[in-house]
């Protein structure tokens, strides 16, 4: 039986391909195979929204490997994280083309991780997609890992971040930390808002996050489909986590600079908004209880450490703001 959560009613949806020069062709041309038109039917009929790619996904791929010739701010990768060795922990991986991108981007610097999560009965497609090249070989296999991480559940969350050894060794032997989450095209069904929030919380408060480490930076990359459905997830998101919209500017022939806009764009033809917001937790937050409620911790019960209801701005100042443009 297929999961409602993937096969909502009435599903009619179609591969959507790539549709501008944001799009890395070379990374295009080698992975037709798992991303193509017709893996994309094939994944439809099986995994249904799970095996399509989203705009945003095409969106957020543009931000990790893009033009010499773009400049973002904030930048995905943080100048003093350069040399480290980066956590890359992708929420709602779906077909896995985002986790394919940062995974190509990983295996140059050699040291970095990818870790692709999805309910547990998407993972094999995951799996499919990330480990398997077109000559049956396996790839990325020392770089990305496919764990399963249902939105809302402590468990799957503790366990990859337990079993990837991503806190603290009181011995003193240096192990990564979660650095990036990654999440592509995840805020729409209003019954997977609060799970979606919860699954953030989990993944950065401790014992996910080491108290000499920095915050995870969370890059959502998001495409407005229903405002009054959506705007629930970033009233209570903004209580927990500052975040704010990602602008770009490039250099011409001319070799001269743009103004900084922001950046997305019309991605789907249908006048439908797509941008990038980078967030991290508030610090403060960490000493607030999280509501075991679901329609709780949407109303923002135990945000700011007080039990009564109450919602962020941040995101309608944005939008009353051309979203930072």
């Amino acid at each position: 039986m297929h999961n409602h959560v993937n096969f909502p009613e009435e599903l009619a949806i179609r591969p959507l391909l790539p549709r501008d020069a944001h799009s890395t062709c070379d990374f295009w041309d080698k992975q037709q195979l798992a991303f193509g038109a017709e893996a994309q039917r094939e994944g439809i009929e099986t995994y249904g929204i799970a095996g399509r790619v989203w705009e945003a996904a095409y969106l957020v791929n543009s931000y990790i490997d893009h033009p010499s010739t773009w400049e973002f701010d904030p930048p995905l990768i943080d100048k003093h994280l350069s040399r480290h060795k980066r956590v890359f922990l992708e929420l709602g991986s779906g077909t896995g083309i985002v986790a394919a991108k940062i995974a190509q981007a990983a295996a140059l610097s050699g040291r970095d991780l990818v870790i692709a999560t999805d309910l547990p009965e998407v993972c094999p497609l995951l799996e499919k997609n990330l480990f398997v090249t077109p000559k049956g070989d396996s790839a990325n296999t020392q770089v990305t890992l496919v764990r399963p991480l249902s939105w809302g559940n402590y468990d799957h969350a503790i366990n990859i971040v337990r079993e990837l050894e991503l806190v603290d060794d009181p011995s003193g032997h240096e192990h990564g930390c979660i650095t990036h989450i990654i999440c592509s095209d995840l805020v729409y069904f209003p019954e997977l808002l609060a799970p979606l929030l919860r699954t953030l919380l989990h993944l950065t408060s401790p014992p996910s996050i080491s108290i000499f480490e920095s915050q995870p930076r969370i890059i959502i990359s998001y495409k407005i489909r229903s405002l009054s459905k959506e705007t629930p997830f970033w009233s209570a998101f903004g209580l927990w986590f500052l975040f704010q919209p990602v602008i770009a500017r490039k250099t011409d022939a001319n070799n001269l600079l743009s103004e900084w806009h922001r950046f997305g764009s019309d991605t789907g033809g249908d006048g439908d908004l797509a941008f990038i917001f980078v967030a991290r937790r508030r610090p403060e937050s960490l000493n607030w209880t999280i509501p075991s409620e679901d329609i709780d911790l949407l109303g923002g019960v135990g945000a700011g450490g007080m039990c009564d209801k109450k919602s962020d701005e941040t995101f309608e100042i944005l939008l009353l703001m051309g979203l930072g443009e």
